[in-house]
């Protein structure tokens, strides 16, 4: 037999600041709750079942419910968190609320790949240079705690097979994203948490005992639920109900705005090359907001041209960095890039000008010198930049435009006028400061038993599945913390369940 038998006590305890817990709603709602909020802690196989059902009833409203955490996301952090907190605390409830689908950006990123993480930087203070919020604070032992290496043997143990391609990103084998997002549903079910898709968690209180009583409310039709819970996970990425959750629980929101984006181009006829892409340029971001040179607003990698301006890599990673200055100059700003960063300006010249001896004779627009490693659409383009018919030979080029298209190459102004969205992998820059939680444990330095993870936190990272790593690690943390706790806290239930068989 239980130690106590399924109450609704706690409704009783709400505090009256909360004005839509109503006595008659919360009692309605008791009444109507799922066997998660009911379900109450049983002594463990080890202890006599006549010692609980002789515990004293006062004793038994102290053991009323077994140790529950709730989980507002069903992103990657979430779902990664519950996996392992339910892993080191078999015993303890989860229940992971989602308010539309599991693992929806899991499912989408990396083009419906899943970019899981990047095996180029395993090293903690290399892979923290990786996020323009939050690269000083990770510099610790966040990721030695679950690194990349970590996430990979994590997968693969579970039955994903994933490979590490040229530029550090890794995927699965598949090259479908499918194969991530059921391994991690399987195995929260496989372990028994319960899985709440179309809910949204509203809010919630803090009882006389220091137990959460959270408001859960479904999308499709009227109806409110209130979930008793020892632990609060808030894992809801870039949503407003994270926020407004952390809010109501004595937190500051530094405000979040769009990161990893691509930039809209004044030129018009920039669309003309939409298609053309660049294996390595150098592009360096000028904002009026920055007087000086920050190093991370100039980047190298690939660029790619699209019917609206210029994205890649390159600029997906200096609108990262530059993200809340963009957004406050209205994503008006400056891209000066070099077309062939390997190659000095003077050698750039030098071919040039030996390419007009050699080729004399020959259109402008048919014989280009190779070493630029440049497309024939581009080359055309650059040439009416500088008001060149592509029939002229080069043989009549003036010596003033070879010297201007060098210097055009190495230094092209674009002006940005707009920002676009990158689809894959939207992401916001802000949230819940890093200073108010404990890295260490990710709990809430405002409200104990409160913990946050991923995107809701002001961490955000460059394209290349750092974003997801900062997921997992944060996950990982949290749920060791919460499974930890938990494990603690059954264990001394046990413990005073055996003292009352002594006495």
């Amino acid at each position: 037999p239980p130690c106590f038998q399924p109450s609704t006590e706690f409704i009783d305890e709400m505090p009256p600041q909360w004005p839509w817990l109503q006595p008659a709603a919360a009692a309605a709602a008791a009444r109507r709750a799922t066997p998660f909020v009911l379900r109450g802690r049983r002594c463990s196989s080890s202890v006599p079942a006549s010692v609980c059902a002789s515990a004293p009833s006062g004793h038994a409203r102290e053991q009323e419910d077994e140790q529950s955490l709730v989980v507002v996301g069903g992103g990657a952090a979430g779902v990664y968190a519950s996996i392992r907190a339910k892993t080191l605390a078999p015993h303890l409830n989860v229940v992971v609320i989602e308010k539309g689908k599991f693992l929806s950006k899991v499912k989408i990123s990396g083009g419906g790949r899943c970019n899981v993480t990047n095996g180029h930087h395993l090293e903690p203070s290399g892979l923290a240079r990786n996020y323009p919020r939050g690269y000083k604070e990770l510099r610790g032992s966040f990721f030695r705690t679950h690194g990349p290496q970590d996430t990979m043997h994590w997968f693969s143990d579970h039955g994903v097979e994933l490979k590490t391609e040229e530029d550090g990103r890794v995927f699965p084998v598949t090259d479908n994203s499918a194969s991530v997002v059921d391994c991690l549903l399987n195995e929260a079910r496989r372990l028994g948490v319960s899985l709440q898709a179309g809910k949204s968690v509203s809010g919630a209180s803090v009882d006389a005992n220091g137990k959460f009583v959270v408001k859960v409310e479904k999308r499709t039709i009227d109806f409110v639920d209130y979930i008793s819970a020892n632990y609060v996970l808030v894992a809801t990425g870039s949503s407003q109900q994270g926020y407004s959750f952390a809010a109501q629980h004595g937190h500051s929101i530094i405000p979040p705005v769009p990161s990893l984006f691509t930039f809209k181009i004044a030129d018009k006829r920039l669309a003309d090359l939409s298609g053309v892409s660049f294996t390595r340029v150098t592009a360096k971001l000028m904002l009026d907001g920055i007087q000086k040179s920050a190093p991370e607003l100039t980047q190298t990698g690939p660029m790619l041209v699209t019917h609206w301006g210029l994205s890649g890599p390159v600029v997906l990673r200096l609108s990262a960095w530059g993200a809340r200055e963009l957004y406050q100059d209205k994503y008006q700003a400056k891209l000066v890039v070099d077309f062939i960063p390997d190659i000095h300006i003077e050698d750039v010249k030098r071919i040039l000008f030996q390419h007009k001896d050699q080729h004399a004779k020959n259109k402008v627009n048919n014989a280009f010198p190779k070493e630029f490693g440049l497309v024939k659409r581009f080359w055309g383009f650059l040439l009416e930049q500088e008001s060149l018919d592509g029939d002229m030979h080069w043989a009549t080029v003036p010596k003033s435009h070879l010297n201007a298209m060098a210097l055009r190459l190495k230094q092209w102004m674009f002006e940005v006028v707009g920002k676009g969205q990158f689809k894959d992998e939207f992401v916001t820059a802000g949230g819940v400061p890093l200073s108010e939680i404990s890295l260490s444990t990710m709990e809430s330095k405002k409200q104990p038993n409160l913990f946050f993870a991923g995107e809701v936190l002001n961490v955000d990272g460059v394209t290349g599945g750092f974003n997801f790593q900062n997921a997992w690690t944060g996950g990982y943390i949290a749920g060791t913390s919460i499974g930890t706790l938990a494990s603690k806290s059954i264990l001394k239930e046990e413990q005073a369940c055996l003292q009352l068989q002594g006495s």
